[in-house]
């Protein structure tokens, strides 16, 4: 940097006034769609319960599976820390899918109990609720490290080769588990999308650059999810296990294995079906913005 322009950055440092505590962005207040009821929420997280469908996905792998509307979606730390990359989309219409980013400025860079997963654009509507987490006690740590990461996203064998290079070309990061998972039901590669890390701590250092802490899970933890619309959700065994041995190359891939595990997941239907209408629980509409963005579309040429 030039001195003249190393004199500038510190005259604008040194004149630089001081910053009051921001406000959140999209604080919620009462009424607010960012807000749940939690009686009722709650209510929901307890009431009777059915086992629909449960699976394990093995290590360093990938499955997906339908939840409708109004079920409870668990997923796992069966045998103990492992991260899991989650992937969500409308059943309906795969357009629809979860919208990382904005769900971080909505809520906070990591989630939990009562926070949401909301849709993309032009749908801007909860795909699901966290009803229930038992990593909530975790908070942040001594490093600015919290759990449930919404900042990173998926690996991938992309980036893989691009900072290792081609020789260590490998075929179950995320990305790719999360890819063979979604074929069976009409979908590709482009369909996949930023993620939720799910028991993954994460953070920012003093420099702004993305950190990753091993995984505070024990055999057992889980989180739970209130489905809000009819969807598809797909999940990774990440590859890097519980990431306390994460790396890049051939050979850290071959050393995290040794802190792989399974991820479990349960879904559920209430055993009272009438319950969520007693509770005045409906499927969220989406935005109702018209999408003309300004513009006038003419019928035809004019006379």
């Amino acid at each position: 940097m030039p001195a003249n322009a190393e004199a500038d950055a510190a005259a604008r440092l040194a004149a630089r006034k001081p910053i009051s505590t921001p406000t959140p962005a999209y604080l919620p207040k009462a009424g607010s769609p960012l807000t749940v009821d939690r009686n009722t929420y709650q209510a929901i997280q307890q009431a009777p319960r059915t086992l629909i469908e449960k699976f394990v996905l093995p290590i360093r792998s990938g499955r997906a599976w339908k939840a409708p509307a109004g079920s409870i979606v668990r997923i796992s730390t069966p045998e103990g820390p492992q991260v899991g990359d989650l992937n969500v989309w409308n059943l309906h219409n795969p357009r629809e899918r979860f919208w990382a980013s904005r769900t971080k400025q909505l809520y906070a860079s990591h989630i939990s109990t009562y926070d949401r997963l909301w849709s993309c654009l032009p749908y801007m509507r909860p795909l699901c609720t966290i009803i229930k987490d038992t990593l909530s006690w975790y908070g942040i740590d001594e490093h600015g490290g919290r759990v449930h990461d919404l900042l990173g996203t998926r690996c991938d064998p992309y980036i893989n080769t691009v900072l290792a290079g081609a020789e260590a070309s490998y075929d179950y990061h995320c990305h790719s588990n999360l890819t063979r998972a979604v074929l069976p039901f009409g979908l590709n590669e482009g369909d996949v999308h930023d993620v939720i890390n799910l028991f993954q701590v994460t953070g920012l250092d003093e420099k702004g650059r993305y950190f990753m802490n091993p995984c505070p899970a024990q055999a057992g933890d889980h989180i739970e999810f209130l489905v809000e619309q009819d969807l598809l959700m797909a999940l990774s065994t990440c590859p890097g296990g519980d990431l306390s041995l994460w790396g890049f190359g051939s050979d850290s891939e071959k050393e995290m294995i040794k802190c792989c595990r399974p991820l479990s997941v349960e879904v559920f239907k209430l055993e009272d079906e009438a319950f969520l209408d007693e509770l005045g629980w409906q499927p969220a509409e989406k935005a109702p913005y018209r999408g003309n963005h300004g513009m006038v579309i003419p019928h035809g040429e004019k006379k």
